[in-house]
């Protein structure tokens, strides 16, 4: 029991670490304090030392089989994560006033979208295709419940972004999201040379990272 009430209480402070932050009244008074890169700074460092709490709590709940460990399935994280790393790298760089995430410098250009192409939320987009590819390889109780929330909030996340853009930027955001999409991969054709090359380079970090930090090799053989 004490490995799920931790899984429990690490699984809500990671949602409402991701809820509160982002709220109207709270992101302003962040950003006037710390400056907008800083906010997103202090941001990604809290997301990332309460996501590495969430999966050590999901590593120590009790194991409960739910998806079937298929050699197959060992198949998609290869798959999938070369595109998670291109778009977390262009989402990244680029700017981007439609969504979070983007630290790119200078001014959006609504004819030249880049990224945005493929998707106007590309981390958000690379969350959810990340989750789904490590949903289907950790078939166990507890990581179905961490990925599959993880992934639906990611989902979810993009709607709410788009309303609350919609709201704040009124008849501008028909303009700035013009040529973008919420998912398009005929878009990625847009994407810089320069990301599809540190996408690759991180894709190969994370190959080789993987068992020496994760402790399992992410090869199917």
């Amino acid at each position: 029991m004490i490995g799920w009430f931790e899984f429990s209480a690490a699984l809500v402070v990671f949602f409402l670490s991701h809820a509160i932050p982002v709220r109207p009244p709270v992101r302003p008074w962040l950003v006037s304090r710390l400056g907008q890169r800083g906010y997103l700074l202090a941001y990604s460092a809290l997301s990332i030392a309460i996501l590495v709490w969430l999966f050590v709590a999901a590593a120590r709940a009790p194991f409960v089989a739910v998806i079937p460990a298929e050699a197959v399935l060992r198949w998609v994280p290869l798959v999938l994560m070369p595109l998670v790393s291109v778009l977390a790298v262009a989402g990244l760089r680029a700017t981007n006033p439609l969504s979070f995430g983007g630290m790119g410098q200078g001014a959006f250009d609504p004819m030249r979208p880049g990224v945005l192409a493929v998707s106007r939320h590309p981390i958000l987009l690379a969350a959810a295709l990340w989750a789904t590819a490590h949903l289907l390889v950790n078939g166990d109780l507890a990581h179905v419940i961490l990925f599959g929330l993880m992934g639906g909030f990611a989902l979810i996340g993009m709607r709410l972004i788009d309303r609350r853009k919609r709201q704040e930027m009124g008849h501008a955001w028909e303009a700035a999201a013009a040529r973008t999409a919420v998912f398009n991969p005929r878009g990625l054709a847009r994407v810089a040379v320069l990301d599809w090359v540190l996408g690759a380079g991180l894709f190969a970090l994370l190959l080789l990272a993987h068992e020496t930090v994760i402790g399992l090799s992410p090869l199917p053989v």
